[in-house]
């Protein structure tokens, strides 16, 4: 080989080795970094300024006393949170809020969980119908559904229950929540499965074992938006609730503006303690839910 060619081909080998070029642009920046901070940074500070703007509001209403002008809290007083924790019988609407969030975010979670393994796993005949009207129905407006649930509650004598509006709101989220987890559980390869059948566990027991774990993200999910959506649902509540013991904080809330006047520092006092639950719930499971959008969004 002579001199010129061994210096052809190690020319060759090394441009087949070499890692290609990365796209810049003048001044070696990268296109993702070619954006001024300021493009970015401003429209986010305008959308947060925006979202918060309101609940610095409530809480300076909340906080001033009453006939004050100030447009900061100082002196602050919890004469208002008093008010209506106390006097206007918040406690008990916060109870019963946290049994209707918890006993909805249960049931539609296992019942999700459920029709969603076998929506997932198993191929039957009207399976596509059946997610079809899954879908259609998110387009059907819960005001429909008064009637016809208010019937059916009063001949089971579940009107002024906390279990009918449980019941209601399972019913309401349960379409979207069984195609979410029936997403979650395609994207859990069966192989894994079939290899837990292989070593002796049965399907339950390979569901439990196998499948549940990874489906942690999306239950997260899943069952936060059913705790939520419960928490601050006030038309069920409104219909089928009628003593003031069983009312939870929405109806509450809305018990709180009179006919000719409105107290406005116990009204957001008592929009404070409705908005802080959701606020620490999404504080705690952010990293799950954002986990569990992801595992939703890409196939497996």
């Amino acid at each position: 080989m002579t001199t010129q060619q061994a210096t052809v081909s190690g020319a060759d080998t090394g441009a087949g080795d070499a890692p290609p070029p990365r796209a810049t642009r003048r001044g070696g920046r990268g296109i993702a970094d070619s954006a001024p901070r300021w493009q970015i940074f401003l429209p986010l500070g305008l959308y947060l300024l925006f979202t918060l703007i309101p609940f610095y509001w409530m809480l300076l209403f909340a906080l001033r006393p009453a006939g004050s002008t100030s447009l900061v809290p100082w002196p602050a007083t919890t004469a208002h949170f008093d008010k209506v924790w106390n006097d206007l019988g918040f406690a008990i609407f916060f109870r019963n809020s946290l049994l209707v969030g918890v006993a909805s975010l249960i049931m539609t979670t296992v019942v999700a969980l459920a029709g969603g393994y076998a929506l997932a796993r198993f191929k039957f005949r009207g399976r596509n119908g059946f997610l079809l009207a899954l879908l259609c129905s998110q387009f059907i407006p819960g005001a429909l559904m008064l009637v016809p649930l208010f019937e059916i509650f009063r001949n089971l004598n579940l009107v002024n229950s906390l279990w009918s509006v449980v019941i209601a709101e399972t019913v309401f989220q349960l379409p979207l929540s069984l195609i979410l987890i029936s997403g979650f559980i395609r994207n859990v390869p069966a192989e894994l499965e079939e290899a837990a059948w292989v070593d002796g566990c049965g399907r339950f027991r390979a569901f439990c074992a196998v499948v549940l774990p990874l489906l942690r993200p999306g239950l997260i999910a899943v069952g936060s938006f059913a705790f939520v959506h419960s928490w601050n649902h006030f038309l069920f509540a409104l219909m089928f609730l009628s003593s003031q013991e069983k009312y939870t904080i929405p109806v509450g809330l809305n018990y709180t503006i009179g006919a000719e006047s409105v107290d406005l520092g116990a009204l957001a006092a008592g929009g404070v303690v409705a908005a802080v639950p959701v606020v620490i719930v999404f504080a705690f499971i952010q990293k799950w839910l954002i986990a569990g959008f992801s595992a939703g969004a890409v196939k497996g």
